[in-house]
């Protein structure tokens, strides 16, 4: 499961546009045409970027009270926690591989 979240997170984020859109959003909740002003995107391709955010579940989406036809997205914090997770587990991986290396290393020169 995961595995499955981590590998979507990249996937969705393969494109510089999604990437840009969430470095915004992680800035705080805006609203779609903002987002498309902000990345110079045209709002049809904000919307299409926005939805493959939902529903990858990177991000969320709720009305405005005022105006139900406004909605306002935000990012959500479970995937960014999921790959963090998964680049701890990488990361303690090669500091054990390179730790054994080490050693290795170590004890061959020590006569």
């Amino acid at each position: 499961m995961v595995n499955d979240q981590v590998d979507r997170f990249f996937e969705v984020l393969a494109d510089p546009t999604r990437r840009q859109v969430v470095r915004l959003l992680g800035e705080g909740p805006q609203r779609a045409g903002r987002l498309a002003a902000a990345t110079g995107v045209s709002s049809p391709a904000m919307s299409r970027h926005l939805r493959i955010l939902l529903a990858a579940g990177l991000v969320t989406d709720e009305r405005v009270a005022e105006d139900a036809r406004v909605r306002v997205f935000r990012l959500r914090p479970e995937p960014v926690v999921a790959v963090q997770a998964w680049l701890d587990q990488v990361q303690a991986h090669w500091q054990e591989q390179l730790g054994a290396f080490k050693k290795h290393v170590d004890e061959r020169e020590t006569p």
